[in-house]
């Protein structure tokens, strides 16, 4: 067996920052075990499969970490539609339909950017049974939870820029990570994600937790609009748009690299 993969770094214009994906388009069915095998061979935080089906414009997506199956990634589905427009899957004028364990979401070009409407992630004002003054040494200005995550709002960039995590304690007190944030000096809103429960960390860029950042920061601004960076090492720029129960993430995207995979099977 044969299999073409791109790598594709994801919410930047730039090679090597951002965050990289590889993205696998098949015309035949795999098994989720052989999904699984290449996901940990690639061992970046995510990869793509993306399978045609029976409808024109639509496709089967889904997304592996090097350990398991996740319900949703931002950045692999964008990475996944730069990488189809490269290999001639979609035209910019298409509406890219995924399908996924998240229901359907909608990829297309924006100019010089891609534009997912993702689902809106509720996010409730909340204790850390745990942390509830301080994370790590810095001081929580409010805290939220959501599904199998925690938001930590901290006092100011400077104090997401240079908080160092705990990933044993974070794995230890969530179910996936946590998510911290505060408001920016240049973009409206900074943040950064730490999930050691799902094999990353750090996550250089992260969608899902940008479909939560925007109910959680429309609650305290009221903002129907958001320019975001993620603030890893690698770094990430997002443009958020809030549509009642849905996201708009805008961000741009670049190919790095062609992988072939000839199997033995």
């Amino acid at each position: 067996m044969e299999l073409t993969l791109g790598v594709v770094d994801a919410f930047t214009s730039k090679p090597f920052s951002g965050n990289p994906a590889a993205v696998c388009l098949l015309d035949k069915e795999i098994s989720s075990e052989l999904m699984q095998q290449i996901a940990m061979e690639m061992n970046l935080s995510e990869t793509a499969f993306v399978q045609r089906t029976n409808q024109i414009g639509h496709y089967n997506l889904r997304w592996f970490t090097p350990t398991l199956e996740i319900d949703l990634c931002g950045h692999a589905t964008l990475a996944s539609g730069r990488w189809m427009l490269r290999k001639g899957w979609a035209t910019p004028s298409d509406s890219i339909h995924f399908h996924t364990r998240s229901g359907e979401l909608i990829v297309r070009a924006a100019e010089s950017k891609l534009e997912m409407n993702f689902p809106l992630i509720p996010t409730y004002e909340d204790q850390h049974p745990v942390y509830s003054d301080y994370l790590f040494g810095k001081k929580i200005v409010k805290a939220a939870r959501l599904n199998k995550n925690w938001i930590f709002q901290l006092e100011n960039e400077d104090a997401v820029r240079s908080l160092i995590p705990d990933f044993m304690e974070i794995a230890k007190h969530s179910e996936e990570g946590f998510i911290i944030t505060a408001a920016g000096e240049k973009f409206d809103i900074v943040s950064r994600f730490f999930g050691p429960n799902v094999g990353v960390p750090e996550d250089p860029v992260t969608g899902f937790a940008h479909c939560a950042l925007m109910d959680f920061w429309y609650q305290e601004l009221g903002k129907m609009k958001l320019h975001a960076f993620q603030a890893s090492r690698r770094g990430g720029e997002l443009w958020l748009e809030k549509h009642d129960d849905r996201v708009l993430l805008q961000g741009e995207a670049v190919v790095v690299y062609q992988a072939e995979m000839k199997l033995e099977l």
